[in-house]
């Protein structure tokens, strides 16, 4: 019996943009934990979008606050 000819494995060239991607993605992942910022009202982990560096909490409160007076300055008219 003949043996068949295996087909010869020819190397992926990958296009040299998308290597250095990688590379820098791999890099900036291995920057360790990104430092988050404190909450200004009780000093937690703040939220990531949040713009005045509040806890997802302390942010609640804020915007239910503003609600209340809104309701409250609209009654007084």
């Amino acid at each position: 019996m003949k043996n068949k000819k295996q087909p010869e494995n020819d190397p992926v060239i990958v296009d040299q943009v998308i290597l250095e991607t990688a590379k820098a993605a791999l890099r900036s992942d291995h920057a360790g934990p990104v430092a988050r910022k404190k909450c200004t009202i009780c000093g937690s982990e703040a939220a990531p979008n949040s713009t005045e560096n509040l806890c997802w909490v302390c942010r609640r409160l804020k915007i239910s606050a503003w609600r209340d007076s809104d309701q409250q300055m609209a009654a007084q008219e």
